[in-house]
C-alpha cells in the first residue's frame, strides 16, 4: 500500500482533490481535521484533557465542545494553541497509524492522509511520498469567502500560522496546480498515480 500525504494552505482545495481520488481510485482518505473533531467528543482521548485547559469557556450545555469558541481562543493565545496541539496532535497521528494499519490488512492500494500540520507533525516519516496542493492567494482568500464566509482579517490569521509556499514547496515531493480549472488538477492527478 501507498501512503501519500497531502498539504497546502488553507482555501487550497485538497479535499476536492481528496473527494476526487477517493471516488476514482483504490484509495482511503484521512482527513486529520475530522479525526481531531471525532477525537474531541464526550468519551474520546482528547475530550477530558481539552477540558481540563480550557474549561466552561469552550462547553455547549450539551457538554461537547465548541470548536468556535475554541479556535477563537487559540488563535489569540499561542501558548493555549500549543497546549491544545499536544493533546491532539499526538492522538490524531496514533488513530492514523490505526487506521493505516486496518486498510493494509484490507488489501488497500492507496492511503491518503491530508493535515495542514503535515509538515510540522513530521508525517513524512510515514508516507511514501508527500503532494503540496498550491493555489495562487487570490483564489484562495475568494474560495475561503465564499464556502466558510471568512473576512480578510480572519483569512490573514489564518495564513500567518501556515507555512510559506516556499517551505511548502521544498519539502514536498510532488506539486499539484489547483488555481484554475479542476479538470486541470485532474489531469495532474492522475498522471502522478499511474506512477505510483
Amino acid at each position: 500500500m501507498k501512503i501519500v500525504g497531502i498539504t497546502g494552505g488553507v482555501g487550497s482545495g485538497k479535499s476536492e482533490i481528496l473527494t476526487y481520488i477517493g471516488r476514482n481510485f483504490d484509495a482511503a482518505v484521512v482527513k486529520a481535521d475530522e479525526v481531531a473533531h471525532l477525537l474531541m467528543a464526550p468519551g474520546r482521548a482528547c475530550y477530558p484533557e481539552i477540558v481540563q485547559l480550557f474549561g466552561n469557556a469552550v462547553m455547549r450545555e450539551d457538554m461537547t465542545i465548541d470548536r468556535k469558541r475554541m479556535a477563537a481562543i487559540v488563535y489569540q493565545d499561542r501558548e493555549q494553541l500549543e497546549k491544545l496541539n499536544q493533546i491532539v496532535h499526538p492522538e490524531v497521528k496514533k488513530y492514523i497509524l490505526r487506521a493505516i494499519e486496518r486498510e493494509k490488512k484490507n488489501e488497500t492500494e492507496y492511503f491518503f492522509i491530508e493535515a495542514a500540520l503535515l509538515l510540522e507533525d513530521n508525517y513524512d516519516a510515514i508516507c511514501d511520498e508527500l503532494w503540496y496542493i498550491y493555489t495562487d492567494e487570490d483564489a484562495r482568500r475568494e474560495r475561503l469567502k465564499l464556502s466558510r464566509g471568512y473576512t480578510d482579517a480572519r483569512i490573514d490569521e489564518i495564513m500567518a500560522n501556515q507555512l510559506s509556499e516556499d517551505e511548502f514547496s521544498e519539502r514536498c515531493d510532488f506539486e499539484i496546480d489547483n488555481s484554475g480549472d479542476f479538470a486541470h488538477t485532474i489531469e495532474q492527478i492522475n498522471q502522478r498515480m499511474s506512477r505510483l
